[in-house]
């Protein structure tokens, strides 16, 4: 393995940390709204059916 390999993968890896963050603070914002418009924008219902797909 050489040190480029090793590279990309910490990238990845933290890509993904950051990705992973901004999700929980979009669903922390998200959960913070007023109930009615949440309900308006299918939270949390639409993001579960989302991820499930995935």
């Amino acid at each position: 393995m050489n040190g480029f390999t090793i590279l990309r993968s910490v990238q990845h890896y933290v890509g993904r940390i950051h990705t992973v963050r901004n999700e929980i603070r979009t669903q922390r914002f998200l959960n913070t709204l007023p109930a009615d418009i949440r309900k308006d924008i299918g939270w949390p219902d639409l993001y579960t059916g989302r991820v499930r797909e995935n």
